[in-house]
Parts: C-alpha cells; structure tokens; sequence
C-alpha cells in the first residue's frame, strides 16, 4: 500500500475514532422518565392509591429518539449516530397491601438503535425496580380532596448489560435508592394539581475498563454515579364523568454532582446528567371492559446537560380489579 494510502487510512479511522467517543448518553434518565411519562396506572410519581386487595396490571410501550444533546452546556449532533432510537416495552403490577401501603414493581425490556455509524445497538432486560407507597394523610370534603403519599424505592440491574458502552447501554448499572413525597389536590372531582419531589441516591457501577477521566485521571474500574433530585409539577382534568383524563407536567432532575463529556471523549456514567422536560398525557376509561384503560403520552426534554434532546412516545394498556371480596 503506497504511503499516501496509508495516511489516508489512518485519518479515516482516527475520525471515525472520535466520532464514535463524542456521544452523550440519555440513558440515565429513561428509565425514571418513563416511570413518570408511563400513564397512570399507578406510578411511584402519581396521585393514584390501590384499595386493598385491589391489582393493576399494565404493558407500556415507549419509543424514544433524539439526533441532538447536550455535552456539558453545548447542544449539538453527531453525525456518527444519526438518529438514536430507544424502544422499551415495560411490564408493571401495582398492589394495594392495605388502605395505606401499596407495592409496585416494573422490569422493562430495552432495545436500542443509531441511524448511521459504525456502531450497533444492543437490546434486553434494564433495571427491575420495587416500591413501596405510603399514604400517611387524606381529607375531603364537599369541594375539595387532599392527598399526600410518600414512596420509597430500590432498583438493580436485571442482567449484565454493560453500563459504560454509551449511548447504546440499557442503563446506569447501579443501584438506585429512591424516596419521594407527593401532594395531589382536587377540586369538585374534576380539576387537579400534583407536586412531588424525590432523592434519587445511586451507589457504582462496573467499567471494562481500568482507567478513566473525570476532573483527574483514576485507575480503577469502579465508577461513582451521582446521586440526583427530581421534581415534578402537573395540572390535570377529569372529562365526561370521570372517563377521559388530561394532564400536563413540568419535569426536572438535577444531578448533585459528576463531570461533563469532554471533547473527543467518551461519555460515561459519572457525567452530571440534567434535564427538564413537558409532558402531555391522555388516559381513557372503556366503558365496554370494566377494570380496562388505555393510554397515550408525549414528552420533550427542553433543556439538558450531558442528555439527549429525546422526544418519547408512549402508550399502553391497564387492567385493574380486585383479586378478593
């Protein structure tokens, strides 16, 4: 090969070598924002209560895709990926334990995909996520109903996906400990608000790697995910006696430390992940399947930090009833 070639070559792949590394990831947050966006069937984030002995089964599909993010302030493309799409299709089951505590779980299947590039997606099993929702306070009267709900979680890894190949991995890769307290007041059964805030505390997660570069260079490979707060605003309206319902939502997460993607290098799980997003939210009762409901939900983060500039479709199918008398 003539020594011009050989240059070229060389070029060629050292391009396609930084391409490759200057990606941001947006799986940090998929998985909450999903809880969050995932219709209400009941979610650690909403104002709804199983009664006791009461079941809810849900399927919620969720189709995410951005072609530009955020590498720490500057939000720009890489052409390397084109288009970055995320599907997840997430199973959930909600129980009312009593009249004051309900268990949720979920485990979503992940699948995930560039339009160009070199590099492939990959696709299985997430996070399996437990909560645990309590309801320590409740009035009503003529007009008005007031709810109060604390929830406290745990998440861990339900296989061995690899964390750090970004932004194609399934997820962080590391145990998340989660407690959150909700207000939700009604007006005349029909207008809602509902505010919530969490602390999200995460512990580490596994590189194949044995170095890597935050503020200074660490050799090992056990990385340190930051914890992050979330909070949540959101208007909503019950139509057609209770049959229909629409909400909006006003969602942020904040990351309470972490670095940011430098350039020509690749992101990583100890970036400071932030974001805020809108999402719109429609729900509808069949009148022809009692316990049946179907769902449809948009969202779009408006701004971010080391996050994609996702756009998530999603909908599902819920089915609640009581399993005893």
């Amino acid at each position: 090969m003539k020594t011009k070639d050989v240059q070229d070559n060389l070029i060629t792949t050292n391009t396609q070598f930084f391409m490759r590394n200057r990606i941001v990831s947006s799986f940090s947050f998929l998985l909450l924002l999903f809880w969050v966006m995932s219709a209400h069937t009941q979610t650690p984030t909403d104002g709804l209560f199983m009664e006791k002995n009461e079941i809810c089964i849900a399927v919620m599909g969720s189709h995410d895709t951005w072609d530009h993010y955020w590498e720490g302030r500057l939000l720009r493309d890489n052409q390397n990926i084109g288009i970055l799409t995320r599907n997840t299709l997430m199973p959930m089951a909600a129980y009312g334990i009593s009249s004051k505590i309900n268990l949720l779980v979920g485990l979503p299947y992940v699948s995930t995909s560039p339009s160009g590039g070199q590099m492939t997606g990959v696709s299985g099993w997430q996070d399996l996520s437990i909560f645990l929702k309590f309801k320590p306070y409740s009035y009503h009267n003529d007009r008005w109903t007031l709810l109060s709900f604390v929830t406290a979680g745990f998440s861990t890894p339900a296989s061995g996906y690899l964390s750090d190949y970004q932004p194609f991995s399934l997820g962080l890769g590391t145990q998340e400990y989660s407690l959150r307290a909700i207000v939700k007041t009604e007006y005349l059964e029909k207008y809602y608000f509902r505010g919530s805030a969490a602390f999200l505390h995460r512990t580490t997660t596994e590189a194949e790697r044995d170095y890597y570069y935050t503020t200074k260079g660490i050799y090992t490979s056990t990385m340190d995910v930051p914890d992050a707060t979330n909070f949540e605003l959101a208007l909503g309206l019950w139509m057609f006696n209770r049959a229909i319902q629409l909400e909006g939502a006003y969602v942020s997460q904040t990351s309470l430390s972490g670095d940011d993607i430098r350039r020509q290098n690749q992101a990583q799980p100890t970036n400071k992940m932030d974001w805020t997003s809108i999402n719109g939210r429609l729900r509808y009762f069949t009148p022809f399947f009692e316990g049946f409901s179907l769902m449809a939900n948009y969202g779009q983060v408006l701004t971010g930090r080391n996050v994609g500039q996702s756009t998530v479709i999603s909908g599902g199918i819920t089915y609640q009833f009581p399993i005893k008398k």
